[in-house]
């Protein structure tokens, strides 16, 4: 019984880095890069004078932390924002919602098309708030109600979140368990394809009841089913096949071309506009002029792709002609190679560079086109570094507080703790992740905060001497704390704020809420049922490494 209370009065001490960033969030209302230098302060503190570890060693790991932060995870994002930013000032980003909005006239088959699938491809594309940003503002102008076209999107944004900004969430998730796990962020990536299927499947149809009840649902089945299943078959298949950088973008599109062509042949039998407006039909756009307006993004995506290429992989594998440009650096504070933690700087291997030169090429190709000049293009990259300059802080803030716990030990008292909750630890994974999505607004920054947590959980539960599942707990539980994130992401309060200010509700926080909240819930409880379900009886479907 003493060990017990010792064990958790380890745990409580453990857990107050994490009680610190969750209050300075939500309590005190401090910057999130703030909230987040507190909080690695804090667990530095108790690293040294409770872990018994050195100030070296603790400098030592916060570097290491930092700098992952900001090589590859910071590298991808701002990449990925260049991108979009001269999509956006060459005037093709809005010839691009143009070419969405156009495909049908029936309000509830376009909020399927935008809310979910332009929506992924936002958040595939630049994810942080974006997403809903844009597709609210977009259901608002076409009649939607403000309310209506907020909560419509939170919902929406569900199933693509965990793949957001390229992947950033389980790459981030991944990078900051390396050394703890011998899971990889394609191994997290296929464990959450094959989790959020239902939620993918389900959210379109629930979002068109909720506009026009059973009988819109009735009524624009087969586009819906047409849009919903290449969807998920897209994401399940780039998931699991491909990587964690192009699901979000991959369905969208694939979706978004499969749904085109159907909407060719099929039409309602009915027209519904929530407004009661009549249809116009508005600028016509050619083909070309839309094909040329994807262009940055299919670029994207065949970069992307290249660098998930085995034989190009290969090239940067020791003995490959190009390994030469991982460069590693030790990090030894000191000279004191005892306390010695290690940084790799894969300048070109980094999923980072991929995006970039799809930038690059946009980029060129505009000049050439005469769309925009150097001033431009020079001009989004500035604005790209000093609009990102404050997330990528609490980035490689975050990262380094997830760094100093699981070096100095703190991550395996929390999740050895959480793991006496036994089998019934794999229903309350994927809540973990949802608590972290709704206190910090993100599910790279709750991967990032209990990743190591999850996977020192996984570690106990598989040693048991009566578990059911030797291996690969880890690579479930990971995934579960993105997969329950995802539905946290509609009642978190930074979320709500960008949404209600993209449709003109500031001081309406509150009923965005309300609206959200009983679907949110409802959600994460399927979530962890599912996990449990996997944990016990499908662990034949958990991939494992290797």
């Amino acid at each position: 019984m003493q060990e017990a209370n010792v064990s958790w009065l380890s745990f409580g001490i453990c857990l107050i880095p994490i009680i610190v960033f969750f209050a300075s969030l939500v309590w005190f209302k401090l910057q999130g890069w703030l909230a987040a230098a507190l909080t690695v302060f804090i667990a530095t503190l108790i690293a040294i004078f409770y872990n018994d570890i050195t100030l070296a060693r603790s400098f030592a790991l916060f570097l290491e932390g930092f700098l992952k932060g900001m090589w590859p995870i910071a590298w991808i994002i701002i990449a990925a924002i260049f991108l979009y930013k001269l999509s956006d000032k060459s005037g093709y980003f809005a010839i691009l919602k143009h070419s969405v909005i156009s495909i049908t006239p029936d309000h509830r088959i376009q909020v399927i098309l935008i809310a979910f699938c332009f929506g992924s491809f936002l958040e595939g594309a630049i994810g942080f708030g974006g997403p809903v940003a844009i597709t609210a503002a977009l259901l608002v102008g076409l009649g939607i109600r403000p309310l209506y076209a907020a909560g419509l999107c939170m919902i929406a944004n569900t199933a693509p979140v965990v793949w957001g900004a390229v992947g950033i969430p389980i790459i981030a998730m991944a990078q900051s368990v390396a050394n703890i796990s011998n899971t990889d962020q394609n191994l997290i990536s296929a464990m959450v394809g094959r989790m959020i299927v239902p939620i993918t499947l389900f959210v379109p149809f629930f979002i068109v009841f909720l506009m026009d009840g059973f009988k819109g649902v009735k009524q624009t089945f087969p586009a819906v089913a047409v849009a919903t299943f290449s969807f998920a078959i897209t994401q399940f298949i780039s998931s699991n096949y491909i990587g964690a950088e192009l699901p979000d973008i991959l369905s969208a599109v694939v979706s978004l071309v499969v749904t085109t062509i159907f909407l060719k042949f099929w039409k309602p039998s009915e027209i519904f506009r929530v407004d009661g407006s009549e249809v116009d039909n508005g600028e016509q756009i050619s083909a070309k002029e839309t094909l040329i307006a994807w262009t940055p993004f299919l670029t994207l995506i065949v970069t992307v792709v290249i660098w998930q290429i085995p034989a190009f992989k290969a090239l940067f594998a020791p003995g490959g002609a190009l390994h030469y440009t991982n460069i590693i650096f030790s990090i030894a504070p000191g000279g004191n190679s005892d306390i010695a933690t290690k940084w790799t700087l894969d300048l070109f291997k980094s999923a980072g560079t991929a995006i970039l030169l799809a930038g690059v090429i946009t980029a060129i190709m505009l000049l050439l086109q005469r769309k925009i000049g150097m001033k431009t293009v020079w001009g989004a990259a500035g604005e790209t570094l000093n609009d990102m300059k404050i997330p990528v802080l609490t980035i490689g803030l975050v990262v380094a507080y997830a760094s100093i716990a699981g070096g100095s030990g703190q991550a395996k008292i929390l999740g050895t703790c959480l793991a006496q909750t036994g089998d019934a630890f794999a229903f309350f994974s994927p809540i973990i992740g949802w608590l972290g999505v709704f206190l910090t607004g993100s599910d790279t920054s709750s991967n990032l905060l209990f990743g190591a947590l999850q996977v020192e959980a996984a570690k106990v539960i598989m040693a048991a001497p009566n578990a059911a599942v030797k291996e690969g707990l880890d690579t479930l539980f990971l995934a579960a704390n993105s997969f329950g994130g995802v539905v946290g992401k509609m009642i978190s309060p930074q979320s709500i704020a960008i949404a209600c200010a993209a449709v003109g509700l500031v001081g309406k926080e509150s009923d965005l809420f309300k609206f959200t909240i009983k679907y949110s819930v409802a959600f994460v409880i399927f979530c962890g049922a599912l996990t449990w379900v996997y944990a016990h009886y499908l662990h034949s479907w958990i991939p494992l490494a290797g």
